[in-house]
């Protein structure tokens, strides 16, 4: 989910992500997620685009979901609901206080940057892993291991201050947060590919809905995490959270269905990132979660420089980006599912929505626009929409493609999927902050959301490039075969002229 460095889709990210949607045991095993296929994006009014799949029409949608809902759904959502709500509450809990108490244990400002910035790195790798080996590990096990060790591990960043000072702190600081990374990787892996299994037809709904459950523990991470901090201390935080998540694993391994297979898939990640248009999609995957790490180490600094405000006010200028962000998934995985060409819409229209939202941050001042702050919260506020429209159409699409192109319709392939798209969310939480930082000694923050946002122009223009060239190639196969047909079916109607 959007709104910080190594949030993960919608985790963003996720949700992101990103996040992604799921299937259901109801639908049938092997079904994995054909239901997610679109159609090609046709010209409006074009009378040639091919009719729509049953299974697009929003009654008939409507009526499948409710008739088809099951027990095992309903716990696969109650199960991933939860892990995105405790896990993403125990990343964001760091942010008010812990800079503070890893300067007073003789960290560096660098340090503390690196480990913060450790965690989206392993994260990438452990995603891949995971991504992988999934069906080889299981699902289930993965889930409730990954969500067992971030349990621990929050608890162990809870006594870090008992430590000595200096290299054996940092050491320790570096250990747990790396560890932390591989266990929320392994989690987040095995809930996209489990939920994409449990709901093959409405994964970008599901994907939506989730986002919720992440941006609220984003949202009340800082508060909660701030006010334990002064009422109780350093330890209690991480204690009390990390208890809470230990406490969901018990019931997680009770409710969750186990969805296992035994063929591995011949397929590897290189295969699929090879497909022109999952390439598209992953970049646009990692320039989005890149603009959204990009303001972490920026935007506050910014608005303390330049407003005045009080630095308890801060945090209500982001919370305009996570309530529109987290508002607005749930309905644009809806508006995915129900009609799955607008995805392709949504992708272009939503980076060059976002672009020029970074380019009025500032604004840059080639605009000469002054800056102020109902316009930097109004910009705030469209790029939580734009980018719930980019980020959770991708999973389904991602899947959509790898299943035209040969790909299993299988647990291994949507294994590959999440892993891919954790991992791509990673890359850009990871260069978001680093290069945003950079930027913003070097040439401001003005400039430097500018910089930021041609990179989602970037993305969003060769994806809307790539849909018009696909639309052409189709035009041209579809009028191939309409000359090719008619000739065969004039030469069925021509006499013999060889008979008597």
């Amino acid at each position: 989910m959007p709104g910080t460095a190594e949030q993960s889709p919608p985790a963003s990210r996720a949700s992101a992500g990103p996040l992604p949607g799921a299937g259901v045991a109801a639908l049938g095993p092997g079904s994995g997620g054909a239901g997610v296929r679109a159609p090609p994006m046709d010209a409006p009014g074009d009378p040639e685009g091919p009719p729509p799949p049953a299974g697009d029409d929003p009654a008939a949608s409507a009526r499948e979901t409710s008739s088809r809902l099951s027990r095992e759904q309903l716990f696969v959502l109650i199960s991933a609901a939860s892990m995105n709500f405790g896990c993403m509450m125990s990343y964001s809990i760091l942010g008010p206080f812990f800079p503070k108490e890893a300067e007073k244990k003789g960290a560096s400002n660098t340090v503390i940057g690196m480990i913060f910035g450790c965690y989206a790195l392993f994260e990438l790798l452990a995603s891949l892993f995971f991504g992988k080996y999934l069906v080889q590990i299981g699902a289930k096990f993965m889930f409730v291991s990954g969500m067992f060790v971030s349990g621990g591990v929050t608890i162990l960043f809870g006594l870090l201050d008992q430590v000595p000072d200096g290299p054996v702190f940092i050491a320790l600081c570096f250990l747990v947060r790396i560890t932390d990374a591989i266990s929320f990787a392994a989690a987040i892996t095995a809930s996209f590919s489990i939920l994409a299994k449990a709901f093959p037809h409405h994964v970008a709904t599901v994907l939506g809905s989730l986002e919720v459950f992440s941006g609220l523990g984003l949202v009340l991470g800082p508060p909660l995490g701030g006010f334990l901090y002064q009422s109780f201390g350093y330890e209690v935080p991480f204690i009390l959270l990390g208890c809470i998540i230990l406490l969901m694993v018990p019931l997680t391994m009770y409710i969750l269905p186990s969805y296992e297979e035994s063929n591995p898939g011949q397929h590897s990640f290189w295969k699929l990132i090879s497909l022109p248009k999952v390439a598209l999609l992953t970049f646009i995957i990692t320039s989005l979660s890149a603009c959204f790490g990009f303001l972490d180490p920026t935007l506050s600094l910014f608005i303390l420089k330049k407003f005045n405000l009080p630095a308890g006010h801060v945090g209500l200028v982001f919370l305009g980006l996570a309530l529109s962000y987290t508002i607005s998934s749930p309905l644009c995985g809806l508006l995915s599912d129900k009609i799955p060409h607008l995805r392709k819409w949504f992708l272009v229209f939503g980076n060059i929505i976002t672009a020029g939202c970074y380019m009025l941050l500032g604004p840059v001042p080639v605009l000469h626009i002054q800056s102020q702050l109902w316009l930097l919260v109004l910009m705030l506020v469209v790029i939580g929409i734009s980018s719930g429209m980019s980020i959770i159409p991708t999973f389904p699409e991602i899947i959509s493609c790898a299943h035209e192109n040969g790909f299993e319709e299988g647990l291994s392939t949507l294994a590959l999927v999440s892993g891919l798209f954790s991992a791509m969310w990673s890359v850009g939480a990871f260069m978001g902050p680093t290069l945003g930082g950079f930027l913003y000694e070097k040439i401001g923050f003005e400039w430097a959301a500018a910089v930021q946002g041609l990179w989602a122009l970037t993305s969003g223009l060769s994806m809307g490039l790539f849909y018009l060239l696909e639309y052409s190639r189709r035009r041209r196969r579809s009028k191939l075969h309409n000359i090719l047909g008619t000739e065969e079916e004039q030469r069925a109607l021509l006499p013999d002229e060889n008979q008597p």
